[in-house]
């Protein structure tokens, strides 16, 4: 892997109606030609990513959106789609145009921001064409409770203090956080299984395997990765038992029977239940279903949009596991990439994936609007767990009991 996974990244989000210089302002932060810009109202259709190396942060990813005040029913669909970034965004920039007063959309944009706790910049666009009204200040010192921050697209100006100073300390807060390693001492030996099948192509390890090894490397710890069919030997050549084991979940069962007695024991969806979501509130989610039990409604939620192959965790393995355990009776629905149900009523309990190919604040999100809903939520990782009977030994090594 050469990139930094976006996952890990921070999310900046560009916003603003149609032709306030959202796309420009993408150009000019970068220096390069990444937004297609027009004077057409309605040119970026649906949210952009861009992965890109912005100084003085790095590894980001930038989020261009449609306008908000896109028209017609294809404009609201637009619309809506823009909305939705705001759930994985760390940073949003919104921009206006120089004007007396902000528009109605505008306004709107601003509460939701506020409401659902983004980290956001008031960016003037255009500065160069008409100075800042004073009404406009006014206005948005009173929804936004911030400064307006002058910039021009067309002249540079207000960019280079923007980038090295406003958004540095708009994203003061962001934290990639931690996988492994502050679980570990420097130079402890960690064991980490790493089954090789279908959905680890020749030459590749899966992504939450990669991320944990270099969580692993960056704390000095002494690292070996092994098949589970290896397991047994690595920890036999070992002059002392490994301070902990990391295992793939597709086979729980196995490790945990290698595992000696005495060795803290987890899987790299419990790793990363914590790293990306809500530990505490993914245990409480399989004391519900336990609870509730047969003819639970489950959503099964994945963040990624891969093709689903013939033996697939969440729409195959899972579901049959499941039923297993709590009878033919469940009733599953699923949902894929940024589709996440506005409704969660209907269900009894949501199924989060591990999260490897999105962020923690989308995570979080999804975990928030669970509660509001007053829905459990788990995700794959503890659910496994769960299923083959070694989630108490799996929790243990986070201080946490079923």
């Amino acid at each position: 892997m050469q990139a930094t996974p976006r996952g890990i990244r921070p999310h900046i989000a560009i916003f603003g109606r149609r032709n306030v210089g959202k796309s420009s302002l993408i150009n000019a932060l970068t220096d390069q030609e990444i937004a297609l810009v027009s004077s057409t109202a309605g040119t970026t259709a649906d949210p952009v990513y861009k992965n890109i190396e912005l100084l003085p942060f790095g590894p980001v990813v930038l989020i261009d959106t449609a306008g908000l005040d896109d028209v017609g029913e294809l404009g609201k669909l637009r619309v809506e789609a823009s909305l939705k970034v705001m759930k994985k965004t760390d940073l949003a920039l919104f921009v206006l145009e120089p004007e007396d007063h902000l528009h109605e959309s505008e306004k709107e944009m601003l509460a939701m921001l506020k409401k659902q706790k983004v980290p956001f910049l008031v960016l003037v666009n255009k500065c160069e064409t008409a100075a800042i009204a004073e009404t406009l200040r006014d206005e948005v010192t009173a929804i936004a409770g911030c400064e307006i921050i002058a910039v021009s697209t067309r002249t540079g100006a207000g960019l280079q203090q923007l980038r090295m100073e406003k958004m540095q300390e708009g994203l003061k807060g962001f934290d990639s956080g931690v996988i492994v390693g502050d679980l570990i001492k420097p130079r402890q030996v960690v064991i980490l299984v790493t089954p090789i099948d279908i959905s680890a192509p020749k030459g590749r390890l899966i992504l939450p395997q990669v991320q944990t090894l270099r969580d692993l490397l960056d704390a000095d710890a002494i690292t070996l990765v092994v098949k589970e069919t290896e397991l047994k030997a690595a920890i036999a050549a070992l002059k002392e038992p490994p301070v902990l084991v990391v295992t793939d979940s597709q086979v729980f069962f196995k490790v945990a029977a290698d595992v000696p007695e005495g060795v803290p024991f987890t899987s790299f969806s419990v790793l990363f239940a914590r790293y990306k979501g809500d530990l505490q509130a993914y245990v409480a989610g399989v004391k519900a279903l336990q609870k509730k039990g047969a003819g639970a409604r489950i959503l099964i939620a994945e963040s990624c949009t891969h093709h689903q192959m013939e033996d697939d965790i969440g729409r195959v393995k899972l579901p049959k596991w499941l039923r297993q355990k709590y009878g033919e009776s469940l009733q599953f629905a699923f949902c894929q990439g940024v589709s996440f149900p506005e409704d969660l009523k209907n269900y009894d309990l949501v199924v989060q994936c591990g999260g490897c190919m999105t962020n923690r604040r989308e995570i979080l999100a999804r975990i928030d609007a669970c509660r509001a809903a007053g829905v459990p939520i788990t995700n794959y990782g503890i659910l496994i767990g769960h299923l083959h009977g070694v989630l108490e030994k799996a929790i243990q090594p986070f201080g946490l009991t079923l």
